[in-house]
């Protein structure tokens, strides 16, 4: 369900705005949507956990509410990220 440190590593790169950037907001709602996408698989396969449901539903939220602080800071970088994610249609 969690992601691999070789795989967030690559995320981090990937996304980084600037050399030795960790934790911008490009990054971090980069590393919640693949942990998201990582629980819905589970969740296909086990529809009645709910503890898991649970969490994921929080983890939605935290997405959200980075996309939207993102989109508030700068719109340029917020649809950018949505576009590279594949977020919004």
């Amino acid at each position: 369900m969690s992601i691999t440190p070789d795989r967030k590593h690559e995320l981090v790169k990937e996304y980084a705005t600037t050399e030795g950037d960790t934790g911008s907001p490009e990054i971090q709602v980069a590393i919640l949507s693949e942990r998201i996408r990582n629980l819905t698989e589970h969740m296909k396969e086990h529809k009645k956990d709910f503890h898991s449901r649970r969490g994921l539903l929080i983890m939605v939220g935290q997405r959200r509410r980075m996309l939207d602080y993102l989109k508030d800071k700068d719109q340029s970088r917020y649809e950018s990220l949505i576009g590279r994610l594949g977020l919004r249609k």
